[in-house]
């Protein structure tokens, strides 16, 4: 094994695709990735000596900006606006106290001092979306679910590092801690965050669309730049930069983007090779000789997490709403723990907190667990439940191809249930005459202009288009009858 250490090009370069081959394995057995990636570092610390936490700790913030920003890109703000109450209050609230509850019990089974056993709780207070759809497959759940999942895992990050760094400052400064100002630094982080995000949202919409770059593949790294950059400059402000990069990055995938299609890959990919790297590093400070005099005390704390602390988080935080038990339940078993956990439990080693190398050996146990445990049961559970369907929801439209200089792409654009052009044959259209239609996708079936056919709801559309005309095709294309009568309705009276 020498050999590969004198050449670490190579070692990097087999890990990596041993990483990939490792995705498709923990897709075919219903476990989520990251266990098979820890298990790869334990086996690499068996090679390599590696406790170097304040790099873990970087590394870990870079891959959160980068997973954050890539999750964020995804998101429909339709989706979160349907569910934004319920799912903020889990973000916030929700952490609060399963953080509290989590606490409480390790206070008086781990024999903590209090703060300490309130730290723990804190650090696996928020769930990880990545882990959560990872189980998922090929399968998705029901819409209302869904959505809600994915805004809680995207917004309560902040609320989890907030938590863990004020219970920090409060072991290492006792008796100095001003009620008043942790109250007013929680509001300066979340809206300055958000301010944040929308604004360095609007300006990286604006670079983008507006800045004429040599190659087509420096778009997706300068919206890379703007999401570090979200997250820099709040951080330097005293604000959530992870709040920012995920706001930014909602805001930026929920508009028109020259090359859109190109960024979402390229953040998709660099998604995925940040969470490989990131696991991978905790599986090397993850010595097995010290981690399980841990244990015992790491799965029962999993145990408590997953069948007390999180369902009471969630049952007291969703009492008012109108989710029913079996959601509340569902809610409840689907909240995995991931990539923050990992990062916060370098905390306490970084500031030399009392206790933090055992703090890190139970976070290291609680993440195992809880991937193993709920990853492989979360799709039988959906299905028990009745909250799993086949397949995902089809992107609204995409970036195809860019023909150079021409300024021109090829797009697809889908048209949405109750489209205002069903029924209308492809090639009577209204489309400016600088598109030209190409033909229609309908069931792996393509169909081009005068065969007859007519639209129908879910048809792609492609069309050769210049950029500038993206924004107001999709909005033509996205159009549904009820939005159509709306626009005319005294001409629909007249004729009616």
């Amino acid at each position: 094994m020498s050999f590969m250490l004198d050449h670490p090009i190579l070692l990097i370069a087999v890990l990596l695709i041993a990483g990939v081959v490792m995705t498709r394995f923990a897709s075919g057995i219903g476990v989520p990735s990251l266990v098979l990636f820890i298990i790869i570092g334990m086996l690499l610390n068996q090679i390599i000596y590696y406790d170097n936490v304040q790099l873990t700790q970087t590394i870990g913030m870079i891959a959160l900006t980068i997973i954050l920003f890539e999750g964020g890109l995804q998101t429909k703000i339709s989706n979160i606006t349907k569910v934004a109450a319920p799912a903020l209050l889990l973000a916030t609230v929700g952490v609060l106290l399963t953080s509290f509850t989590l606490g409480i019990f390790a206070y008086f089974i781990l024999d903590m001092e209090l703060m300490t056993a309130f730290l723990l709780g804190a650090i696996v207070g928020s769930t990880d979306a990545a882990a959560v759809f990872a189980a998922f497959g090929s399968k998705s759940i029901k819409d209302k679910l869904a959505s809600t999942l994915e805004t809680e895992s995207g917004t309560n990050d902040p609320m989890a590092v907030f938590l863990t760094v004020t219970i920090i400052s409060v072991i290492q400064m006792p008796g100095e801690t001003n009620v008043l100002i942790l109250i007013l630094t929680f509001f300066w982080q979340m809206g300055a965050g958000l301010a944040a995000g929308l604004l360095i949202g609007m300006a990286g919409i604006y670079a983008i669309n507006k800045v004429s770059l040599e190659s087509s593949g420096l778009y997706p790294v300068l919206s890379l730049g703007f999401a570090m950059f979200a997250f820099g400059i709040t951080e330097l402000a005293g604000a959530s930069g992870l709040l920012a990069v995920y706001v930014m990055a909602v805001f930026m995938g929920n508009r028109s983007l020259t090359y859109k299609y190109s960024i979402l890959r390229f953040s998709e990919g660099l998604a995925w090779t940040m969470q490989i790297v990131m696991f991978m590093m905790l599986g090397l400070l993850a010595f097995p000789e010290e981690s399980l005099n841990y244990a015992f005390e790491g799965i029962l704390m999993a145990l408590i997490l997953m069948f007390i602390a999180r369902p009471a988080g969630v049952f007291l935080t969703l009492l008012a709403s109108r989710f029913n038990f079996k959601e509340k339940l569902f809610l409840s078993w689907a909240g995995l723990r991931g990539s923050v956990p990992i990062v916060l439990a370098t905390y306490p080693l970084v500031d030399d907190i009392e206790n933090g190398y055992m703090i890190f050996n139970i976070v290291f146990f609680i993440v195992m667990f809880s991937a193993l445990l709920q990853g492989s049961t979360i799709t039988p559970a959906a299905r028990w439940l009745g909250f799993e369907k086949d397949g995902g929801a089809m992107p609204e439209s995409m970036e195809l191809l860019t023909l150079g200089e021409s300024r021109k792409d090829i797009y697809g654009i889908r048209l949405p249930e109750g489209s205002a052009h069903s029924g209308t044959a492809p090639e009577d259209l209204d489309l400016s005459a600088n598109i030209q239609l190409i033909g229609v996708l309908r069931n792996d079936e393509l169909i081009t202009p005068g065969q007859g056919a007519s639209l129908q709801a879910d048809d792609f559309i492609y069309v050769i288009m210049p950029r500038r005309l993206r924004g107001e095709t999709e909005e033509y294309l996205g159009r549904t009858a009820e939005q159509e009568t709306d626009r005319h309705p005294r001409q629909n009276t007249e004729n009616t």
